[in-house]
């Protein structure tokens, strides 16, 4: 090469793009915004993805794409805590037998008409439709079967008493016999006869089928009431509050990040 010749453009350097942010990677705020229980990797991916978004220039700028990662994972953190305040608050309804009834009885009283409702609240979160559709079916052929048992007894057969006692499911002649053993004081005559034995059956009637298939039938009426319980819990105020603030806050900071992007641009000549 001549030595009067021009010397040959600086070809760019291969990691100037990768070394380019160096300050921002290592900011004193990016240093602090990651707590350690969360994911630092996701965090360093937004803020590759704002500054390439913003290719900020000079330490304001970094600064303020720096700030404008800060408020967004921030924001994140508040979708976190609303749904920990729903989840916190579907437990207290499911676990306490008050708020359940309540959350029962809010869902199906226009439904059903009953003011006095209870309901398997985490089973109705929980159950799919084919295990709402198999338990209903399997509430109905059992009331179906106990028809048929009242049947029995109403004819005033001699053997009627035993023929039902004998084909029973095991859970309701188990308490059946636990009650003759055992009376509580309800205030109704247990003997082991048919007429007390139908007696017995009619208490439990509503117990037994109504409210479990009324239950079964508006199972997404519940799962609803107890959703939107849980979505106007008071709690959310201060979640809500902040937010608000982090929202003013990455418009000011967008704000003042576009101003100086304007102040960069060369003048245009008239």
């Amino acid at each position: 090469m001549n030595a009067l010749s021009p010397p040959a453009p600086a070809v760019p350097n291969a990691s100037y793009d990768e070394t380019r942010f160096n300050a921002l990677h290592h900011g004193v705020l990016s240093r602090y915004a990651v707590l350690p229980w969360e994911d630092r990797t996701e965090y360093q991916a937004l803020l590759n993805a704002l500054v390439a978004e913003h290719t900020p220039q000079g330490p304001t700028e970094e600064h303020l794409v720096e700030e404008l990662t800060g408020i967004i994972w921030r924001k994140r953190r508040l979708r976190l805590a609303e749904a920990s305040i729903y989840r916190e608050r579907l437990r207290k309804d499911a676990t306490s037998t008050l708020d359940s009834d309540q959350v029962a009885t809010a869902a199906l009283l226009p439904l059903v008409g009953k003011h006095k409702v209870k309901a398997d609240i985490p089973q109705a979160l929980s159950a799919t439709p084919a295990d709402t559709a198999h338990d209903l079916r399997d509430v109905k052929r059992q009331q179906a079967l106990t028809c048929k048992a009242m049947n029995i007894l109403a004819a005033g057969k001699p053997d009627a008493y035993a023929r039902v006692l004998a084909t029973a499911r095991e859970d309701i002649r188990s308490y059946w016999l636990e009650c003759l053993e055992d009376p509580p004081a309800d205030g109704l005559r247990y003997e082991p006869t048919a007429e007390a034995l139908m007696a017995w059956v009619r208490r439990h009637w509503a117990e037994w089928y109504e409210g479990p298939i009324a239950e079964l039938e508006h199972r997404g009426a519940i799962r609803e009431q107890a959703f939107g319980s849980a979505y106007a819990t008071p709690r959310l105020e201060v979640t809500a509050r902040y937010e608000v603030h982090l929202d003013r806050k990455l418009e000011r900071t967008l704000a003042m990040l576009f101003r100086l992007r304007e102040l960069r641009r060369p003048a245009v000549l008239g």
